[in-house]
């Protein structure tokens, strides 16, 4: 009630002032008394009232949001009819900002896509904003050298483990000028001083950009093939033998069994954060990143960036040499539902299953 008042005195204030100067000059004094008595009365009797007053007023980051929800995809399309022409896809869960409401269409942009889809396909308003919370996917980017995730929302908690820069990470919470990240020792507390925020969303994908990704996805298959040949070349020419047990022996490619067995003989190592030693210690993605030099492959240090490395699988199809990408953490799978990794300080490199212990962000396949 007092909130309502309070907005509604300043309102009439300005229109005075614009209506008569004199007027308005005279009434100054006692128009400002009268408006800080109400805000005064609003104070006392809610001292939170100013906050939610701008709370109110202040749009939501999901204002305007539309969220496809289908089995797979729904056209986005150039005209607001079925006959015109498909401009791009709008896939399950896949957000877009609603520019326009046309006869039973929403004209949407999302991503590079800017066309029209069927309001049926797509929910808006609350309902879109509270799924929005569900499907999209908060991301706090390392903005520092070496970032220490703690315990506990407080400076004065013990550090959990470290991040580099450049890293993504997974948010669970968000409080007070920190964000709960998952990272493989747990999830820990970092300051929002030295992390970027956002929240990501599935776009749209333009007829182009299908294509692209398609051709793009077929010669990194491709490459894999060829790289699979090598390697099968070389241990076919190569008169060692190995006893070594390979955990993912028995499925997937030979390439894929041979880093497995490769990286397998490395479990018990120690975990060395931003090492590269596969004997006297490396991180998660220093570790995925030399056995695969082993076999003539450049991945980089990062297990952010691995995430775009090869070509995507889904889990269910992941086989033995796949690259399984978690929040702030990277491992190559086993096959039998397992991975090896270089997990913490405390453990060292070893093999964990099942293979979704935590939340896994993507898979790529390299062979």
């Amino acid at each position: 009630m007092h909130r309502f008042t309070a907005v509604c005195l300043a309102g009439a204030f300005c229109f005075l002032i614009s209506g008569s100067r004199a007027e308005a000059s005279n009434l100054l004094p006692a128009a400002e008394e009268g408006i800080a008595s109400v805000m005064t009365e609003a104070y006392e009797a809610d001292p939170e009232a100013d906050q939610k007053v701008l709370e109110e007023m202040t749009p939501s980051e999901y204002d305007g949001i539309c969220i496809a929800q289908v089995n797979d995809y729904v056209n986005v399309r150039s005209e607001p009819n079925e006959e015109s022409e498909i401009l791009g896809k709008l896939y399950d869960n896949s957000a877009g900002t609603i520019e326009e409401e046309t006869d039973g269409w929403y004209k949407i942009t999302s991503g590079s896509v800017t066309g029209y889809v069927k309001a049926d396909y797509v929910v808006t308003g609350d309902e879109a904003e509270a799924l929005a919370a569900e499907v999209g996917e908060r991301v706090a980017t390392v903005t520092t050298q070496t970032l220490r995730v703690r315990t506990d929302a407080s400076t004065d908690a013990s550090v959990l483990g470290l991040i580099g820069e450049g890293e993504e990470l997974t948010v669970t919470n968000e409080q007070d000028g920190w964000v709960q990240v998952s990272i493989e020792e747990g999830d820990g507390w970092v300051s929002t001083d030295y992390v970027d925020l956002r929240t990501d969303f599935v776009q749209a994908e333009s007829k182009e950009e299908e294509e692209a990704r398609l051709a793009e996805e077929e010669a990194a298959k491709e490459e894999g093939r060829r790289r699979a040949a090598e390697v099968e070349a070389k241990a076919n020419s190569s008169s060692e033998s190995s006893t070594q047990t390979v955990v993912g022996s028995g499925s997937g490619s030979s390439s894929g069994n041979a880093v497995v067995s490769f990286a397998s003989q490395f479990v018990g190592n120690p975990y060395v954060y931003g090492g590269t030693s596969l004997t006297n210690g490396a991180d998660c993605s220093g570790f995925v990143m030399s056995v695969y030099a082993n076999f003539g492959v450049s991945l980089p240090h990062s297990s952010s960036a691995m995430r775009s490395v090869g070509y995507e699988v889904s889990l269910a199809d992941a086989q033995p040499g796949d690259i399984i990408c978690y929040s702030g953490h990277v491992a190559i799978y086993c096959g039998n539902n397992t991975i090896v990794h270089a997990s913490t300080a405390a453990t060292g490199i070893k093999y964990t299953s099942p293979a979704n212990y935590r939340n896994v962000i993507c898979v790529r396949r390299i062979f």
